[in-house]
């Protein structure tokens, strides 16, 4: 019998998104959502509530980078959508699939500028920061509006959607024929590259001398490990990988060059980018990073990327695996193999640096201070004995000291700043894998970078997730002793007696704080095993940390000598 009921747009709105399998939603309620919310819970999904609307729609972000399914995101119209913005804008810049839903004003009273409660045009904001925008009229658009966010959400390049929700449309009713709810068939279409395509970089790789492979997490999205894997145990070239692809090749495969990284990229001849940009993470592909007469294969599926800073000398267009799929057994036909030589070289330069590594992590353990090296190591021998642990990170040299001595050896287990480097990110995308997986969770924070998220301790605590949150306290933004002002605090200095531990007993969860090697170890394995909500204030002297890390050439530098500049 035909149902002919009328349905508010809310109810027709939750049924969509559970019909393409999205069950989750991170958020924040308010005019004109909150009972939207509520009616999610009573039809089955869950909802998280957040302090922030930028953490809620990290963590849809995050979602959607880890389960490969658009994360969904909840806000509130106007100043709840627009601290919204920025992260819907890097879910899109990091190729993160998300759909950010919020609520807006009438809209008879917005476009004649009437002056309506929170009224601002959030749909023509909103479309320049993600690859689509949509604004629903009516009930009965709402299981086209869902496919289409979907669809989009996913194809191509992944990237964030905008749901545009006027509060008339959440009470408007249709049936549920008349919303025609459904599943977009294969929303993310398998695409191939030609033959011809193919050939062309299979001799850029066959002919090469110094072969390399540089990995994004573009390959880490697609889930493409097993083509990877198969690509370079049969062809033994050398591999990098950036960031958030650590662990579609285990790090301590006997093919990473991660510890000969300058190395191997100046002398390579043959560089295949697999889901990885040419952006300033990789200074551009210029000199000196890169020999100039470096030649570039790329597997990309956005034909603009080609050439965006280098010529690509054998463009790839498609997704990742379906690529691989054609690439790897035409390279094992051609025979590609790294030379020799130059995996000895590799080889030599990451012995050689690993030595130095050792050596300063050895000493790091035997301080009585405590450093980032020694705060950071007792997190890399969890991952080791528990590799099915996520890691967050960011700040600045808590970020790029985690990266470089936590190996991660699971993909999608890694999850920081992105392609922007923005701050704020790493509880929202800590929550997110907690919810997504189950799994316990290590946030690497300094503690200028929690400082922008730090609230989300309490969702955290709230919904009892396990995850420990290491803050590398050196009291400053990079480090806490730069006073160009006599007697006046420096831009960069924080409060270094900050206790910040006492914040997750505040809310019920855990706290330590720790001054060496024996104690950091001691609490993260204490804080691990209960498997609760900590922070671990890790205290490290105020002259440590570079400035802006390992990028102080996007830093300007000044001359500040007071006798100058009065």
């Amino acid at each position: 019998m035909e149902d002919n009921t009328a349905y508010s747009g809310a109810d027709l709105l939750i049924d969509a998104l559970q019909a393409n399998g999205i069950n989750n939603m991170y958020g924040i309620v308010g005019i004109p959502v909150t009972d939207f919310a509520r009616l999610a819970e009573i039809k089955g999904m869950k909802f998280y509530g957040f302090r922030r609307e930028d953490a809620a729609v990290d963590a849809a972000a995050g979602a959607g980078f880890i389960t490969g399914k658009p994360g969904v995101a909840l806000t509130v119209s106007a100043p709840g959508f627009l601290n919204g913005l920025t992260a819907l804008a890097q879910a899109t810049e990091n190729s993160f699939p998300l759909i950010m839903i919020s609520g807006s004003s009438s809209r008879h009273i917005i476009d004649m500028g009437r002056g309506d409660y929170e009224g601002i045009d959030q749909y023509n904001l909103a479309k320049p920061f993600c690859k689509a925008a949509y604004r629903v009229d009516r009930a009965q658009d709402m299981g086209l509006a869902v496919a289409r966010a979907v669809r989009t959400a996913v194809s191509g390049r992944p990237g964030g959607v905008y749901l545009d929700l006027p509060a008339a449309t959440i009470s408007d009713t249709a049936t549920k024929a008349e919303a025609n709810i459904f599943e977009p068939v294969e929303p993310a279409l398998a695409q191939y590259p030609s033959d011809a395509a193919i050939n062309r970089a299979v001799s850029l790789l066959k002919n090469a001398k110094h072969p390399a492979i540089i990995i994004g997490k573009g390959a880490a999205y697609a889930r493409s490990e097993n083509e990877l894997r198969e690509l370079v145990d049969k062809t033994n070239i050398p591999f990098l990988p950036m960031s958030m692809a650590k662990g579609v090749i285990p790090d301590n495969s006997v093919h990473t060059a991660a510890s000969a990284r300058s190395f191997t990229l100046s002398n390579a001849d043959v560089i295949m980018l697999v889901g990885a940009r040419l952006n300033w993470m990789l200074s551009n592909g210029e000199a000196p990073l890169f020999n100039p007469n470096t030649k570039f294969i790329q597997i990309e599926i956005d034909a603009t990327e080609f050439d965006s800073n280098r010529k690509i000398d054998a463009p790839l267009q498609g997704d990742i695996k379906s690529v691989l799929e054609k690439l790897v057994p035409a390279a094992e036909k051609a025979g590609v193999k790294a030379p020799q030589d130059w995996l000895d070289q590799v080889k030599a330069e990451s012995d050689k640096n690993n030595a130095k590594f050792a050596k300063i992590i050895e000493a790091s353990h035997k301080s009585d201070t405590l450093g980032y090296f020694g705060a950071i190591t007792p997190i890399n021998e969890i991952l080791q004995e528990h590799p099915d642990t996520y890691i967050v990170s960011e700040g600045a040299n808590a970020l790029d000291d985690g990266r470089n001595l936590v190996g991660m050896n699971l993909p999608r287990h890694r999850l920081d700043t992105g392609s922007w480097g923005v701050m704020g990110v790493a509880l929202g995308y800590g929550i997110a894998a907690a919810v997504e997986t189950g799994r316990p969770v290590i946030a690497i924070e300094g503690d200028s970078g929690f400082g922008f998220d730090g609230m989300e301790v309490e969702t955290i605590c709230r919904y009892n997730l396990p995850i420990t949150i290491v803050i590398i306290n050196n009291g400053g933004i990079y480090n806490g002793d730069r006073n160009p002002v006599k007697d006046q605090l420096g831009p960069t200095v924080l409060s270094h007696s900050a206790r910040y531990e006492e914040i997750a007993k505040a809310f019920g969860g855990n706290g330590y704080r720790v001054n060496n090697y024996a104690e950091m170890k001691k609490a993260l394995d204490e804080a691990y095993a209960s498997k609760k909500p900590t922070v671990i204030d890790a205290q490290i002297p105020v002259s440590m940390g570079k400035e802006s890390g390992h990028i102080g050439n996007l830093n300007p530098e000044l001359d500040l000598d007071p006798a100058k500049n009065k």
